[in-house]
């Protein structure tokens, strides 16, 4: 209270001087504190990226209809024109934003888990890489910040790599939202996609695949080390296609950001949400995380557990335009080798045990 009279006497006085201690002391009112500042600013940064992952598509969508029925159907309709000249764009590189991949607000992303990028192995800008990203979580918070913001420095860590992580190539048939991830260097995960970044895109790209996909997201919880990789084996003939390197990524915390209701195989409530992940393409996931308000109650606000992203060793794959089922097949296992080495390598310095293991399903 005396703070805030120092700042109205200094008004009155006409002394620049004044107010501006006044506004300097100002973090020391209990109520506006910097740390509770910056907390709240790192909530929302976050909030706002569930938020969007989870309607912006939707919402935008719906309001593209509902302004054909209304005076700015002119809008509408020179937006739905440019839609579909641009329908491709998100197979063909995407439209990056250096500038949108620099926002403050990534920062505070962030910050408020924290999240941090860890390189073992130099990257060389000469080679084109496929990066094993493992495992999903939820909302692949770990992902999104390392490969699809610069807030963790990727490329400063990484020089002369472009990174581009995939994601459902249904997000891109919705309108607006198609624009915010393309912005962020987020491409289609389909063959079509890989394959103009892979062999039109010159050297010096990493394709980021989160392999586990939608169907391990219904697996991950605190505690869980699980990935989804034995039948998975089509990004192997993608990189021995190209040509591209393989990475294997695993981001250690992931799994812990949220709490989810896990249902036993076979049960009827596992069969919808399979059933969903055919149809819909993502996997219908009951979890939960804190309040806004009230963190020991339920909400979207994930939990502050830091999420450490750590890049393995590369792979070195030829180049073969029609691999054999049995050259996919070692290369596949010589990856699963390099990934359960990097867990076992680093899983001490953040948090687990020696005796846990990485389990391959």
């Amino acid at each position: 209270m005396k703070t805030i009279l120092a700042a109205y006497s200094g008004v009155k006085k006409g002394s620049g001087s004044s107010i501006l201690s006044a506004l300097h002391d100002l973090p020391s009112v209990p109520w506006l504190t910097r740390s509770k500042i910056m907390k709240y600013l790192q909530v929302i940064s976050v909030l706002q990226f569930v938020i969007s992952f989870l309607a912006m598509g939707i919402g935008c969508s719906l309001l593209l209809m509902y302004m054909f029925c209304t005076d700015c159907w002119v809008i509408a309709a020179i937006y739905t024109a440019w839609l579909i000249y641009d329908w491709n764009t998100p197979k063909q590189g995407g439209r990056r934003s250096t500038w949108v991949r620099n926002w403050t607000v990534w920062k505070y992303f962030r910050d408020y888990f924290p999240i941090r990028l860890i390189k073992t192995h130099n990257l060389l800008p000469s080679r084109n890489y496929i990066f094993g990203y493992h495992p999903h979580g939820i909302f692949c918070f770990g992902a999104f910040c390392n490969f699809g913001t610069e807030a963790t420095g990727f490329s400063k860590i990484f020089p002369g790599i472009k990174p581009s992580l995939a994601t459902l190539a249904g997000n891109f048939r919705l309108p607006v939202f198609r624009d915010y991830l393309m912005s962020g260097g987020i491409c289609p995960v389909n063959s079509n996609s890989i394959d103009y970044l892979l062999s039109s895109n010159g050297t010096g790209n990493a394709v980021v695949i989160v392999i586990g996909g939608a169907a391990e997201s219904l697996h991950c919880t605190p505690g869980m080390n699980s990935v989804m990789l034995k039948k998975r084996k089509g990004f192997v003939k993608l990189a021995l296609k190209q040509g591209a390197d393989l990475v294997p990524v695993y981001s250690f915390g992931e799994n812990e950001v949220y709490k989810q209701l896990i249902f036993d195989d076979g049960s009827w409530w596992r069969m919808v949400q399979k059933r969903l992940q055919k149809i819909l393409g993502f996997a219908p996931c009951l979890f939960h995380g804190c309040g806004l308000f009230f963190p020991e109650s339920w909400g979207l606000v994930p939990y502050c557990k830091p999420i450490t992203t750590v890049v393995g060793e590369p792979i070195t794959v030829p180049k073969i335009e029609e691999p054999s089922q049995d050259v996919i097949d070692m290369y596949h296992a010589m990856y699963i080798r390099s990934l359960k080495s990097l867990f076992d390598n680093y899983k001490t310095r953040f948090g687990l045990n020696e005796s846990d293991t990485l389990q391959i399903q």
